[in-house]
């Protein structure tokens, strides 16, 4: 069945896009499955493109002349123009999921690792790992997290990595300068905020919870639940002048000279601390350790981590004569070459406390034309032939697959339950038939409280400058004040004018709440206590 006119779209996208079948536990299961979405289900776990049709795209992407992007990377190090053919020969589920929606930029012998995945031997452990430099993750790092979720999936076991002790020093790929330096303190508050997310996407060993880490490498290497580990677990007790010993010979500044990253940093003359140059050593013991405490074959990470995760792989040979393999995904940028994470609001963080379930939805549904249908393969798990037809809508049409991306990504991240709020929020909101503001929706919509006293105090209420900010429909007072000036800043209905103006109780008469916009499509809520 072909989707048929608009209006059909409309209604099937605003449903909730959230079946899938799956042989994991139920908490990685979607309900409600649109009647769409029907056909392009079946026992596989992934969808197969046929190798021609592989061939073509590999082909156009090699002779392209633009910076790369998701979906296939144009540089000559991409994977996509360097190893077409061993990509058509794949049989492993995971990498055929990977391949087919876009997730991979380089690997170590990808033949090779395939041969590994698919071996009757057992299940196979990878990790990936993510520093605290925040207390919470932010759209960036989703790219990483649904690899893991697809590797689960596939029927393999899941290691997460958190840089307990990595963070203390500071990655320094990318960067101009040294990242701040984090206080032990820091980083535990960060563990705990950005650990919460992984359930959400992956089934975890029963008992364990992603706020705590594995230490002993006791996990059952036999089931698919994932693990969380700690770095700091290992380093905190390491003897440098032994690690030195130990591991240094294995190492040499001319190989590490050579990786990009490094020849980037020092390229542009940025001061390059010896501290950080430790990091590459660091990352590549953590493969190595992981390898031993876990089994852990494969290590996944962005594209600029590549040299760091081949030193990895080089010291599990010369330590343990141990196979390694590493596999990057591009780096995420948006059409218009723009680095994916932020909006015009700031971060778009992961954490419900740091980004309202609407405002992630929002982030979504304004996703550009051209990005529509890479992000529908990379950040949901709609079966490609679902996105194929999605492919085909052109014009005002398109929107529907933007609806339907935001209705999947947030469903994902925050559950199917809160769209319904959501899309009466924007339909008494933002709809032009609403008149009625008392009627308006406003249940999915980031909220404030103010007191009776900050409305009646010496100053007169409070400013909405400082309201805008606080709601994070500003991301600084200038940018609230620039808001403001430029006609984007309402109350309710009502322009905002004023840069110095209050909200006073005189605007909650007969009503406890009110709504600030900010542009078409953001909103907050202020509510008297």
């Amino acid at each position: 069945m072909r989707i048929g006119s608009m209006a059909t779209l409309m209604a099937l996208s605003l449903a909730r896009c959230t079946a899938f079948t799956t042989q994991r536990s139920s908490s990685l299961k979607r309900t409600h499955m649109p009647q769409y979405l029907s056909k392009w289900l079946s026992p596989s776990p992934h969808s197969v493109v046929p190798a021609s049709r592989l061939t073509r795209s590999m082909a156009t992407d090699a002779e392209s002349d633009t910076e790369p992007t998701i979906e296939t990377a144009t540089t000559d190090t991409s994977i996509y123009a360097q190893e077409s053919e061993s990509l058509s020969k794949l049989t492993d589920p995971f990498l055929i999921i990977l391949r087919d929606r876009g997730f991979l930029h380089q690997c170590t012998n990808i033949l090779d690792l395939d041969a590994a995945l698919s071996s009757t031997d057992g299940i196979t452990s990878a990790y990936l790992g993510f520093d605290a430099t925040a207390d919470s993750l932010h759209v960036g790092s989703l790219l990483q997290i649904m690899i893991l979720r697809h590797f689960q999936k596939s029927g393999h076991k899941p290691i997460v990595l958190l840089g307990g002790a990595t963070s203390k020093v500071g990655d320094p790929t990318g960067k101009d300068e040294s990242r701040k330096l984090l206080t032990d303190a820091d980083i535990q508050h960060n563990i705990r905020g950005i650990g919460s997310v992984f359930a959400k996407f992956l089934t975890f060993e029963e008992g364990s919870s992603p706020s705590t880490t594995s230490t002993s490498g006791s996990s059952n290497p036999a089931t698919t639940d994932a693990v969380m580990v700690n770095n700091d677990d290992w380093f905190s007790t390491i003897n440098y002048l032994d690690f030195l010993r130990e591991y240094g010979t294995k190492f040499t500044i001319n190989r590490m000279m050579s990786f990009e990253s490094v020849k980037q940093r020092l390229d542009r003359e940025a001061p390059f601390s010896f501290l950080e140059f430790n990091y590459m050593i660091l990352q590549s013991y953590d493969f190595l350790e992981l390898s031993r405490r876990f089994g852990v074959t494969l290590q996944l990470g962005g594209a600029d981590q590549w040299g760091n995760m081949v030193c990895g792989t080089e010291l599990g040979r010369k330590c343990d004569g141990k196979r390694l393999f590493a596999l990057t995904a591009p780096l995420i940028t948006t059409s218009d070459g723009k680095k994916m994470g932020k909006s015009e609001g700031g971060a778009i963080w992961l954490n419900k406390d740091k980004l309202s379930e609407y405002d992630y939805w929002q982030f979504w549904r304004n996703t550009s034309d051209d990005d529509v249908v890479r992000f529908l393969k990379l950040f949901t798990e709609l079966p490609l032939g679902a996105i194929g037809d999605l492919e085909q809508l052109t014009g005002a049409d398109i929107n529907t697959a933007k609806i339907v991306l935001a209705d999947e990504a947030t469903a994902l991240l925050h559950g199917s339950e809160c769209l319904d709020a959501i899309h009466q929020t924007i339909e008494s909101m933002f709809t032009k038939s609403k008149k009625n503001s008392s009627a308006q929706n406003t249940d999915s919509l980031p909220r404030i409280f103010v007191s009776a006293t900050q409305m009646e105090g010496e100053n007169g209420g409070v400013r909405f400058v400082d309201l805008f900010l606080e709601l994070k429909l500003a991301t600084s007072k200038k940018d609230a004040k620039r808001l403001i000036s430029g006609g984007g800043a309402r109350l309710g209905d009502v322009k905002i004018t004023d840069e110095l103006a209050t909200l006073t109780a005189s605007d909650f008469e007969g009503v406890t709440e009110v709504t600030l916009k900010a542009g078409k499509k953001r909103a907050g809520v202020v509510e008297l206590k």
